[in-house]
């Protein structure tokens, strides 16, 4: 409470007279007053969200229709660990001046990057929906107020180095893949298989190595000869041409599955250009994808 009020430049009681009027006229109690601070309650965190966009929304006008020198402006995604994600962020702020922008690129959990959104810490968001996780996915995305749009779909893609023993087949099955780790990014300590990044999630893996970066999944893959099943969608400009996709060839156990690839944002809410210009680089990616 204090830094926040150093931050409005008023007194610390100031501030907390105003919120106190704030509660008693909307009929509820924003903040729960502990000796270690201040906590949103339920009622209040679901306040502060609807508060959030009301000030993003603001923001946006502000940014469109006035000159404020000095302040700059705000861009963040939170996605799923992709590659051509973050190869559409690269695109889109060499569009913008850094100087008067400050850009966020989260790589995290399913779970956060639907949160995100919901609060508006992030403007966009990618994940996957496929008919393992999409009654779960979409409970969360309702629950948080956020829609999905669908980019692509993809069937299943064992990614791995090329100096794996099985880099030089056509297709690999779940059965060959037996002896070497399936690499997993991990989902939390309340993270299920409905969380998971990875596609055919609902499979059984003898072996299973999770991590939380993109980077060390790569050398996993080098140093353990590890896999991960994906979407096939790689941008070797920043991961490198160390690495290949071979189809995921299924069998009357393991059956593929259509990972359907899209952007989430908060319903209803007025798309800043920045958010138009990633939405868009990620649209240019993905229908060369297509072509090719």
């Amino acid at each position: 409470m204090s830094r926040a009020a150093d931050g409005l430049f008023i007194s610390q009681p100031s501030l907390s007279s105003s919120i106190k009027e704030l509660e008693k006229e909307i009929g509820i109690t924003i903040f729960l007053r502990t000796t270690k601070g201040v906590v949103p309650t339920n009622e209040g965190a679901d306040f502060l969200s609807y508060a959030r966009q009301v000030y993003q929304q603001y923001d946006l006008l502000t940014q469109k229709y006035s000159s404020r020198n000095g302040i700059k402006r705000k861009f963040g995604v939170s996605s799923q660990h992709y590659s051509f994600a973050v190869k559409a962020f690269v695109e889109t702020v060499k569009k913008y001046d850094t100087l008067n922008f400050e850009f966020a690129m989260r790589e995290t959990r399913t779970a956060d990057v639907i949160a995100d959104v919901g609060c508006m810490r992030s403007e966009i968001g990618i994940l996957y929906m496929d008919n393992f996780n999409r009654k779960i996915i979409e409970k969360m995305l309702s629950d948080n107020d956020v829609e999905f749009v669908p980019l692509i779909n993809c069937r299943a893609y064992v990614y791995m180095w090329k100096g794996h023993p099985l880099a030089g087949e056509d297709s690999v099955s779940l059965d060959q893949l037996r002896d070497y780790p399936c690499l997993s990014f991990e989902q939390g300590e309340h993270g299920s298989g409905f969380l998971a990044e990875e596609i055919l999630s609902g499979n059984d893996y003898p072996r299973i190595i999770r991590s939380t970066d993109r980077a060390t999944q790569l050398n996993f893959m080098v140093g353990l000869n590890g896999y991960t099943l994906c979407s096939g969608i790689i941008c070797e400009e920043l991961n490198g041409s160390d690495y290949v996709a071979i189809p995921f060839k299924e069998d009357e156990t393991n059956r593929n599955s259509v990972m359907e690839i899209g952007y989430i944002v908060k319903n209803k809410n007025m798309l800043s250009d920045i958010a138009k210009t990633y939405i868009s680089e990620i649209e240019k990616y993905l229908s060369n994808v297509k072509t090719n």
